[in-house]
């Protein structure tokens, strides 16, 4: 078995928008956002900073960490 991490991860555009996400391999994702290959929220706004990540070990657990971020205040 092998063992598996997730990041839960805010990314951030040059005006400040926010975007709150979980994946398995954390450079993918950023390089996703940061050529605009994934339609929607990021690419709209010009998401393309990591601004916090965290490392989990446990799937349940970084979408829980997940929620919890999204329900902080800006």
């Amino acid at each position: 078995m092998t063992d598996r991490v997730f990041h839960v991860y805010i990314s951030a555009s040059r005006s400040r928008a926010l975007y709150i996400g979980v994946t398995n391999d954390l450079m993918r994702r950023i390089f996703e956002h940061r050529q605009h290959l994934v339609p929607g929220h990021t690419a709209r706004y010009r998401i393309t900073r990591l601004v916090h990540y965290e490392t989990l070990d446990n799937v349940l657990a970084a979408i829980g960490r997940e929620k919890q971020l999204k329900g902080w205040r800006r």
